[in-house]
């Protein structure tokens, strides 16, 4: 398995998926996305892993407040580039395996991860 987790240091579903991972000594890369952030390819491997447009990886605390306007952008193309401009809008953890991946904390989807090997 090839753990990788984005998220924030403060974010408590991060932290959960950190600690799910940690107890079951699976070793696991952490991006934190305030220093780091997230490549323009990994987002595209994420939204293909999940099915989903741009609009549906942003949390429902940012998209009350700024983040409503990646909503009225025409371009899908456009929506990408100004969510990884505010990556903080992303909902998290989105965590990936290969090329799988979650949105928010799912150990239900984990565990078949585990079993898979």
């Amino acid at each position: 398995m090839n753990i990788q987790i984005f998220g924030t240091a403060k974010c408590f579903d991060t932290k959960k998926a950190q600690r799910y991972f940690k107890e079951r000594r699976i070793k696991v890369q952490f991006v934190d996305l305030q220093k780091f952030g997230m490549s323009k390819g990994e987002l595209r491997s994420v939204k293909t892993a999940l099915r989903c447009k741009t609009e549906d990886l942003i949390s429902d605390k940012a998209r009350q407040g700024d983040a409503a306007v990646v909503s009225y952008l025409a371009s899908e193309e456009a929506k990408e580039e100004k969510l990884l401009e505010n990556q903080t809008w992303l909902r998290t953890p989105i965590v990936r395996n290969s090329k799988q991946a979650t949105l928010g904390v799912q150990p239900e989807i984990w565990k078949q991860w585990e079993a898979q090997g």
